[in-house]
């Protein structure tokens, strides 16, 4: 993923507090027996500060392209939106000469995938996750000798994957001056399509914080 600097991060707090607001569905990618890409959507949970927390059925084929090779990585993308060409055209050109592009925010992170099978290892990691999804535990007890998921374990495997390097990328004009950057977010605002009042909460929430770290002028 290429990353401009104007795109980057602006420090591990950012990309953490963006899953963190409920962006735990993503894609795991790795590569095939066959050398061709592997692409699995799947939820995930984000466990302490370097582990990733997932389960896929049995019968899934990311489980022999992990036994030939463990690197994994996990993409997660949100808050995209197409912005066109007359609203980032300059005030001294035609509208249909701007030049589009797409703003959104994407995190990859680099991992090594360890495989749980055993039982007990499985039973926790499924609890883990529920708790997250359900943090009013509104679930039947998870362990080997319970029901109904006691008999369910055998279906699924485990993964724990130990995060070697995280990308993060916010592409929403921050090279632009701030004029520009509120205008378009007035336009996503309105226009109100798909992931456009996300895109322009990112935008406003980047340049907020940008300002603030100049300080006073």
């Amino acid at each position: 993923m290429l990353i401009h600097p104007c795109d980057a991060a602006l420090d591990e707090r950012e990309w953490r507090a963006w899953l963190g607001e409920g962006r735990d569905f993503g894609q795991l990618v790795t590569s095939d027996t066959d050398g061709w890409p592997l692409v699995v959507p799947t939820h995930f949970v984000l466990q302490g500060e370097q582990q990733v927390l997932v389960h896929l059925a049995r019968s899934n084929p990311m489980w022999a392209a992990l036994q030939a090779d463990s690197r994994v990585l996990l993409a997660v993308l949100d808050d995209y939106a197409y912005v066109p060409t007359g609203w980032r055209a300059a005030p001294d050109v035609p509208p249909e000469h701007g030049v589009p592009t797409s703003y959104y925010a994407a995190v990859q992170l680099r991992c090594r995938a360890e495989i749980v099978d055993d039982p007990v290892g499985k039973a926790d990691l499924l609890r883990r996750q529920l708790e997250h999804f359900q943090p009013d535990r509104d679930f039947a007890d998870i362990s080997v000798d319970s029901e109904p998921y006691g008999r369910m374990l055998a279906g699924i495997r485990a993964l724990r994957l130990h995060v070697v390097d995280v990308r993060a990328k916010y592409k929403f004009d921050d090279h632009k001056p701030a004029r520009h950057r509120r205008d378009v977010a007035r336009r996503l605002q309105q226009r109100a399509l798909g992931r456009d009042r996300g895109a322009a909460d990112q935008q406003l929430r980047r340049l907020q914080q940008s300002l603030q770290a100049r300080g006073p002028a």
